[in-house]
């Protein structure tokens, strides 16, 4: 998803509504998976499951070692995603996930960034000082593989109506 055929690269500086066009993408900066990202997610959320705590245990499965959990990539993916900065000062809300799907594991040690594009715009219907950004997100390890990936829809404000 790199720029080029009719998609602009943009840099990390707040977009608002009518600033964006299908095709625009970008990415974030790598962040690596360590065992206290796992260790926290773990008793944050309550997820104890062996595959994720117990070494023996998943030296078993098809993974060969511990993995961390896939809810665990999508709150980093969250982090990363914001931290690109295209949403400062002009997201209204998070909307939803839509067909967001599980692809490899990331493992301890795996570097993860995201690649978005913008997919579709919608003006709202109803509140002309906003519209509806609907992104293609994939989350990548190291090697470019994906991992996770699917489609998230947020609310964005139009400059005109932003007040600081």
């Amino acid at each position: 998803m790199t720029a080029g055929a009719g998609n602009r690269l943009i840099p990390s500086a707040t977009r608002f509504f009518e600033d964006l066009q299908p095709g625009d993408s970008w990415s974030s900066q790598g962040r690596t998976i360590t065992e206290t990202d796992l260790v926290t997610f773990a008793t944050w959320s309550g997820d104890m499951h062996p595959l994720h705590t117990n070494q023996e245990y998943a030296r078993g499965t098809q993974f060969g070692e511990r993995i961390f959990h896939g809810p665990g990539t999508l709150a980093v993916a969250f982090g990363l995603e914001m931290a690109m900065g295209w949403k400062d000062r002009s997201a209204i809300a998070f909307l939803g996930i839509h067909e967001w799907n599980l692809v490899a594991p990331v493992r301890i040690g795996d570097t993860i960034a995201v690649r978005e594009e913008v997919v579709e715009l919608r003006p709202s219907a109803t509140k002309p000082d906003r519209g509806i950004v609907k992104t293609r997100l994939h989350v990548l390890n190291q090697r470019g593989e994906v991992c996770q990936q699917g489609f998230w829809v947020v609310l964005l404000y139009r400059s005109a109506a932003y007040t600081p």
